[in-house]
């Protein structure tokens, strides 16, 4: 009985989330379209209850529930309030933009909570099988939401594309677990590593790990599984897209530290998987910053850009040191904030009838709101690495790991590609200043969202004359979890 409380108030957080999320589905049936401004504040409501509750569980030290498949540490309660803030912006900003369109409804909500519990699983995920399970509640949340505008034929697509894929990719993860379940008899991550450190890494495990960085590498975007990613950020609609691009890596960088650095991460093992992630953040950066060059749309050439962030936070992976995997944990955070930002202009800048994803849709901005031109600059130069934006700090310190641990020349390769990459954040501050405005109707939002995604952009700034604060709360966590 002292068990099962224990469990219980372990996975209070998760509990409270997914009885909300079944709440704000049955208030729907309920609410007049009216009043639906309830379910935007139950939501709202249930992020800051769940924060309350992460806060009140944490423990200095690390506790595991329901028979060790689920662990509760550090990483797991700064990780999981890091997934709150992100979700509690995006539903500030898309707000406005589900009112103009077919979406403002008890579902858009409920999914949305629920692919938040999916990754609060992920990343207490103690056990393979835990692991996977929060990742399909995560990727079917995902895969509704796409397809949630019945009229959009566009989304259609793009939900049918990322669904066929994803499965695949699933697929992939759970063959992959599969043959490590056979070379070591457990689906538990510590026994996994106990069971490594007296065994030789031999085919079966390297081939286990071949499929297990395959299908990490498709939720991550990261080359060559990011075929899904331009075409699903652009068929989706920007509110949907917003929340693919963003909190999710978080997710997936906790599958990252429990399945690689922990599970997986013995002398033998890591030579295995440095090569993997080598050669995929290399042809990442490559092919991001390349591609993102040739476009016109603003949600593809975000989706290129992604890709070729992907592959810098690999390079704190690869490095395989405590400094590494905390400078890929802040550019993880300091990624989800950027795009927040970033797609929060877009949405502010969409009306009903019209989406603002095309480069063209910006020229003149500066002379119709100095401020929001100001704004979105300042996302484009943190996100292309510009001194004094956090962007420029989470580069310098996963390039610094990755010299650290002796790869001077790729380091070099990196620095070199991500010059090249400011040509395209660059021309996005060129059609704002440089450009005259082909569109002359008032830019309208709510005062919210106004304060809100403005205070975000100056978060960028803050972090990165500042960034002490965040860089030592990654490395606490990351200590905690591997010591």
């Amino acid at each position: 009985m002292q068990n099962i409380s224990y469990d219980l108030i372990t996975a209070l957080p998760e509990i409270i989330v997914v009885s909300m999320a079944m709440l704000i589905l049955l208030a729907d049936f309920f609410i007049k379209p009216a009043n639906r401004i309830v379910l935007y504040i139950l939501a709202q409501a249930t992020l800051l209850a769940a924060v309350c509750a992460t806060l009140m569980t944490y423990v200095p030290s690390v506790g595991y529930a329901f028979t060790n498949t689920f662990v509760d540490d550090s990483l797991a309660d700064i990780l999981k309030l890091m997934t709150y803030i992100g979700t509690a912006l995006i539903f500030v900003y898309s707000r406005q933009y589900i009112q103009q369109r077919n979406m403002y409804r008890g579902e858009f909500y409920a999914l949305v909570l629920f692919s938040v519990l999916g990754m609060m699983i992920m990343i207490s995920g103690q056990s393979m099988l835990t692991l996977y399970i929060g990742l399909e509640l995560l990727s079917l949340s995902l895969y509704a939401l796409v397809a949630l505008d019945r009229d959009n034929a566009r989304a259609t697509e793009a939900a049918m594309k990322y669904f066929v894929l994803g499965a695949l990719a699933s697929g992939m993860l759970l063959y992959g677990m599969s043959m490590i379940y056979g070379a070591t008899g457990s689906l538990n991550i510590a026994e996994i590593q106990s069971t490594l450190m007296s065994q030789k890494a031999n085919s079966v495990l390297i081939l286990g790990l071949v499929f297990i960085v395959s299908g990490i590498a498709f939720k991550l975007g990261a080359v060559p599984f990011q075929m899904w990613v331009p075409d699903v950020y652009e068929g989706s609609p920007t509110a949907v897209t917003m929340l693919i691009s963003s909190v999710p890596k978080f997710a997936a960088f906790a599958m990252v530290i429990r399945l690689l650095a922990q599970g997986l991460g013995t002398q033998a093992m890591v030579v295995e998987w440095q090569q993997m992630l080598i050669m995929m953040a290399v042809l990442s950066i490559i092919i991001g910053n390349i591609t993102a060059i040739a476009q016109t749309n603003l949600k593809r050439m975000l989706a290129y850009s992604t890709i070729s962030h992907v592959g810098f936070i690999l390079f704190g992976v690869f490095s395989a040191s405590m400094n590494g995997l905390s400078s890929a944990m802040f550019y993880v955070a300091s990624y989800v904030l950027m795009t927040l930002a970033g797609f929060g202009m877009i949405l502010l800048l969409s009306r009903k009838g019209f989406e603002a994803d095309q480069l063209e849709n910006l020229k003149g901005l500066n002379q119709r709101s100095p401020w929001y031109a100001f704004l979105l600059m300042i996302v484009m130069l943190s996100m292309m690495g510009f001194p004094f934006t956090v962007g420029f700090i989470a580069k310098f310190s996963v390039l610094q790991a990755a010299f650290q641990a002796g790869y001077m020349w790729l380091v070099v390769f990196a620095a070199i590609m991500a010059c090249i990459g400011a040509f395209y954040y660059l021309r996005v501050v060129w059609y704002m200043y440089f450009e005259a405005p082909n569109d002359h109707n008032p830019i309208v939002a709510p005062l919210e969202m106004r304060v809100i995604l403005s205070l975000n952009v100056i978060a960028l700034i803050a972090l990165g004359v500042m960034p002490e604060i965040l860089l030592e709360l990654c490395g606490f966590a990351i200590t905690k979890s591997l010591s």
